[in-house]
């Protein structure tokens, strides 16, 4: 059963990745998840704050509204406090692509363009075989319309395309007004690959301290259907390799991924739960529904139920959204059925 997978031009044995988080933050990390049977890894991510800290410059996307609040700036942590700094990391991508044989996808997070982006031919020269762009941006503004917001992400990735020959793939959201024409955009700008979806953070509220306090909450299953959704509609419409992130947790998961037009899977919140070891169990569940069903390779189910290849196409639509709540009823408890 031949389960490689082609993404961004690089050949990896299996498509279950493991993706930027805390795992990658060193290099003992990095070592674990090569031995655990990771075809590639995507490092922990470069901030965009972390370097502009360095050179004493915050970007305004950033800043904007800082001396509105004064409470504003003192959000954010001490940022030695959770990753390295610029220096550090590039020496970390060196040395991690010394001690392992697996492809280094390095990471930048980020929202403007501006000399940040300049460490991504750093990170090239450092040895990275790919770097992953991911750009977190909340546009509060409400003088920052739709389309100003999508340039700003095509202006960072074409500079960051127009600085590297490595491979670029783009880590987004899904707020976006129209996503498959910005989909286009991104591969017009140059993505090789676009990783659906980044999963937004919401702060909460403490009422008996009267602070706004970030708020972690690791994914589930159930959060993979908008990334599927989205990789099934777009595959062979936007030429770029796709990746699937967020709510990644067996192999079954990994199987649906492969099926919309995912070339691979990025597992964190299962590997943060229960450890490196995931990534051989979620392998050898795909292998077992593989033989069952009598596939012989991924890439002959890569695609199989995308949008353009499934009999009822409007299912991924409108229609979905209806059948959906044409479905439902109650048992004589009330209780859903």
């Amino acid at each position: 059963m031949d389960l490689t997978t082609r993404y961004m031009g690089l050949t990896l044995q299996h498509p279950v990745v493991p993706s930027a988080s805390p795992l990658t933050r060193n290099l003992d990390g990095v070592r674990r998840l090569e031995d655990a049977g990771a075809p590639a890894i995507v490092m922990y991510s470069l901030f965009e704050e972390q370097i502009d800290a360095e050179s004493h410059h915050l970007d305004h996307y950033l800043s904007y509204g800082a001396e509105s609040f004064a409470e504003a700036i003192q959000y954010f942590p001490d940022l030695a406090s959770y990753n390295v700094g610029p220096d550090a990391y590039l020496e970390l991508v060196r040395a991690a692509k010394q001690a392992v044989r697996v492809p280094v996808i390095a990471s930048l997070n980020g929202v403007s363009t501006g000399g940040w982006t300049r460490y991504a031919k750093l990170i090239q020269q450092a040895g990275a075989d790919a770097l992953e762009l991911n750009v977190y941006y909340i546009p509060t503004d409400p003088q920052l319309g739709s389309s100003e917001v999508e340039r700003m992400y095509v202006d960072v990735l074409r500079e960051v395309k127009g600085s590297v020959t490595i491979p670029v793939a783009l880590k987004v959201g899904p707020f976006f007004t129209a996503f498959a024409a910005v989909a286009r955009q991104f591969e017009q700008a140059g993505a090789d690959a676009l990783v659906l979806f980044n999963r937004f953070y919401q702060p909460d509220l403490d009422l008996e301290n009267l602070e706004v306090v970030p708020h972690l909450v690791l994914s589930d299953s159930d959060e993979l259907r908008l990334p599927l959704r989205w990789v099934a509609i777009l595959y062979g419409r936007v030429q770029t390799d796709f990746a699937v992130t967020s709510g990644v947790h067996t192999g079954q998961d990994v199987l649906k991924a492969m099926m919309a037009g995912a070339k691979v899977v990025q597992v964190a919140s299962e590997l943060l739960h229960n450890g490196p070891g995931r990534i051989a169990q979620m392998v050898d569940e795909m292998v077992a529904w593989m033989a069952e069903k009598e596939y012989d390779s991924v890439a002959q189910m890569q695609g199989s139920m995308s949008q353009r290849n499934v009999a009822e196409p409007a299912a991924f639509e409108r229609a979905n959204y209806m059948k959906a709540l044409a479905s439902w009823k109650a048992d004589p408890t009330g209780m859903l059925v």
